[in-house]
């Protein structure tokens, strides 16, 4: 089991155990707002097994009729999250609002105080350690897990709020008025969720910052490189794709540019993990000295990189 497997599994079991102190005390007071936040928790039962189920099939290596590996399963798993989380959403601003009109009663306790400020510390570490986990590995899974765990931390405080308010007021009003913003968190990080999803399946380019860093590593190269071009990226799940044209003296025997290829390619990879990078050659089309400085088409190729990075 992995590090990302191991991360998903603890968020399971956690939110697991959340789930059922909300139900619990929520089912005895009869606060919308304890039991929102419950089945909110139960989603995230659901998504993090779900993530676990898609991290798993994700890491497994390409094969016949997938030669680009299992990635985007990541992907799906977070559209799949963002369509269960919209209608859940939806569901608690209905109930809330039905249960207000027949103004039922809602009787709090301490269980209730202390089962949602448990909640909140649980919900914060959860969402530090997924987001660091998914920083590290690149996870859109763990990412988007991450996300929902972080609405959590509001969700969980508006709920608070409203088991105090109600309490000291008598009002019920205070507990619709929070449920209904806990549904409203939870439908706005699912529109998240999902956006970040799409980027990975619409084959979208791979974050600025990597970007940067990416052609840092291919502008600082010097002789016998003569620059790049034609510069591609994309992300599916955790990985990072990308190909591009680099151009060498044209001196160069086929053989030597082969080697530096391949130690460019090992050094790209190593300063960016999570990379699978292709590398066409191509000889530079002016005269060179064996010098960087006299070859004409890296400062051409160096010059539109900067006021474009990655394009060619």
């Amino acid at each position: 089991m992995d590090i990302k497997q191991k991360a998903s599994l603890f968020a399971i079991v956690s939110a697991f155990i959340l789930a059922g102190s909300k139900f619990s005390a929520g089912l005895i007071s009869g606060s919308m707002a304890v039991l929102s936040s419950g089945l909110d928790s139960l989603l995230d039962v659901s998504m993090s097994a779900m993530n676990f189920l898609a991290i798993g099939k994700a890491a497994q290596p390409p094969d016949e009729t997938h030669h680009y590996g299992h990635g985007k399963a990541e992907n799906l798993a977070a559209i799949f999250q963002t369509v269960v989380i919209i209608f859940s959403g939806s569901y608690i601003i209905k109930t809330s609002v039905h249960r207000w009109i027949e103004y039922q009663k809602i009787k709090y306790s301490i269980m209730d105080l202390g089962v949602m400020l448990l909640s909140l510390g649980f919900s914060f570490f959860i969402s530090r350690r997924l987001k660091k986990t998914g920083e590290i590995t690149g996870s859109q899974a763990l990412k988007a897990d991450a996300l929902h765990y972080t609405s959590d931390l509001y969700s969980n405080s508006a709920a608070l709020l409203a088991i105090l308010l109600t309490y000291f007021t008598g009002q019920i009003f205070f507990d619709l008025f929070f449920a209904v913003i806990v549904g409203g968190i939870i439908i706005y990080s699912a529109g998240m969720i999902g956006k970040n999803a799409l980027f990975g399946l619409m084959d979208t380019s791979i974050p600025k910052a990597t970007e940067e860093k990416l052609t840092g590593i291919l502008n600082g190269l010097t002789y016998p490189y003569a620059g790049f071009h034609k510069l591609r990226t994309r992300l599916s799940g955790s990985r990072i794709y990308g190909d591009l044209h680099v151009l060498f003296c044209r001196m160069l025997r086929i053989d030597e540019a082969h080697e530096r290829t391949r130690e460019l390619e090992l050094e790209i990879t190593r300063k960016i993990p999570s990379m699978d990078i292709i590398i066409h050659i191509e000889p530079c089309e002016e005269s060179c000295e064996d010098t960087l400085e006299s070859c004409k088409i890296q400062q051409r190729v160096s010059s539109k990189n900067n006021s474009s990075p990655g394009k060619g």
